[in-house]
């Protein structure tokens, strides 16, 4: 890792990995479940990535059987963005200063609480869509303060060469989660109804739970003063960020790609009139999936690319590849094309987000790390929600298609002119 960008503390590399030939090089890289206690926290992972998904279709789901109103449905959804901005940026500055296991504990605990309260309300018929805002931002609070010391863990648990490989194994089962959970909520709500979604996730949280109490203690490092979790110290996160350009520059790689070109708001839209054709059902449900699929797709290929070295050309390569790939999918007059531009889409964006937060996890001192995971999730949770508001607007102005073509174009634009501007991320290697 260049040093003229950042230190961190030495870590034990591990055993290398003889180089793969055949076909083998082109799979996951699954080096780190070798090691036990990343295997725990990445099943964990893999167990919730499902039962997160069922609450989040019972949620929208209950709340539009309530009152019949999509708008209701938004505004619930805006309901947990607040707690989730707030506690995340919270949750990094407790994390860089507590044991993370410990934290993580009391994190899926509340987790679990809120999934076994959001069962009971359903159950009893409450049918109040004021209770369910309450339940879903206390949830949103919980797994603010959870997220950051989740993702600052990987760092003490796989070596350093490791961490694109742990990344991508973790995006691939999350976005797998998007795919399977919303599919199997669909097929299980006309059989055993809606509140058992909430008791299912709640009961999945109960194994996350029994996994991080195995997981050993994950105190701060020996050497780092003790602080207390407050504005003060995430104001020291932010300063941190500014003063290390290739972490600056990682975040605003993934604020261009989905602010500029994340077009999902205007999938109604386009289902309902550039695809009608093939049936508005059907082409919604592809437009949704093909990003996840890709990205799916990705991961289970990464072995081809999680063993890079020059981390910072990764991610612009593959923010520039997102960028003109939402272009395509502008242009597309098929369906079929216009989904196969999303799931080339979906790839580089698992490749980004693979080599974000390996840069995230090696370009930041540990004692940074929980602060700087805050900051990506609120990045990774607000981007989008901007990009909503912002392709809705234009995709009214100027039309669906110009929109998403437009933004695609921008995304190639802003990313080439920072890498050849700010040479920081261009150079960064590990």
């Amino acid at each position: 890792m260049d040093a003229s960008d950042s230190t961190t503390e030495e870590r034990d590399p591990g055993p290398q990995a003889p180089r793969r030939r055949g076909p083998r090089r082109w799979a996951m890289d699954t080096r780190p479940l070798r090691r036990p206690a990343y295997r725990r926290l990445w099943g964990s992972t893999a167990v919730t990535a499902v039962g997160s998904q069922l609450t989040a279709v019972a949620v929208p789901k209950q709340v539009y059987d309530i009152t019949g109103s999509s708008a209701w449905v938004g505004a619930a959804s805006l309901a947990g963005l607040v707690p989730l901005i707030v506690f995340a940026l919270w949750g990094g500055a407790v994390a860089d200063s507590m044991d993370r296991r410990k934290l993580l504990l009391i994190t899926n605990s509340g987790i679990a609480v809120t999934s076994l309260l959001f069962w009971l309300q359903a159950f009893a018929a409450v049918d109040s869509v004021a209770v369910l805002m309450v339940l879903l931002a206390v949830q949103q609070a919980f797994w603010g303060l959870n997220a950051p010391a989740r993702s600052a863990s990987i760092a003490r648990l796989v070596p350093e060469h490791e961490l694109p490989a742990a990344g991508a194994l973790g995006s691939t089962v999350m976005q797998t989660g998007q795919i399977a959970g919303p599919l199997l909520a669909g097929a299980l709500i006309p059989v055993i109804g809606l509140p058992e979604l909430y008791l299912i996730d709640a009961l999945a949280l109960c194994v996350t739970v029994w996994a991080v109490h195995r997981l050993p203690p994950l105190p701060p490092l020996a050497g780092t003063a003790a602080r207390r979790a407050g504005v003060k110290e995430i104001a020291a996160g932010f300063r941190y960020i500014s003063g290390h350009t290739v972490l600056l520059l990682s975040f605003l790689a993934d604020i261009v790609a989905m602010v500029l070109g994340m077009p999902r708001a205007l999938f109604p839209q386009l289902a309902a009139q550039t695809f009608a054709g093939y049936g508005e059902g059907l082409a919604l449900g592809l437009l949704f999936a093909a990003i996840p699929v890709g990205a799916v797709l990705g991961g289970l290929f990464s072995g081809t690319f999680s063993r890079a070295r020059r981390h910072g050309w990764m991610v612009i390569g593959a923010v520039v590849v997102w960028g003109a790939a939402i272009a395509g999918f502008g242009l597309s007059g098929s369906l079929w094309i216009a989904v196969a531009f999303l799931a080339v889409a979906g790839v580089a964006d698992m490749v980004s987000m693979v080599f974000r937060g390996a840069i995230l996890l090696s370009a930041a001192t540990d004692e940074m790390r929980g602060r700087m995971q805050g900051v990506f999730t609120v990045v990774v949770a607000g981007g989008p929600r901007l990009a909503d508001l912002l392709h809705g607007t234009a995709g009214s102005a100027f039309g669906p298609r110009t929109a998403v073509t437009g933004g695609g174009l921008l995304v190639v634009a802003v990313m080439l002119a920072l890498a050849a501007a700010v040479p920081a991320l261009r150079r960064y290697r590990v």
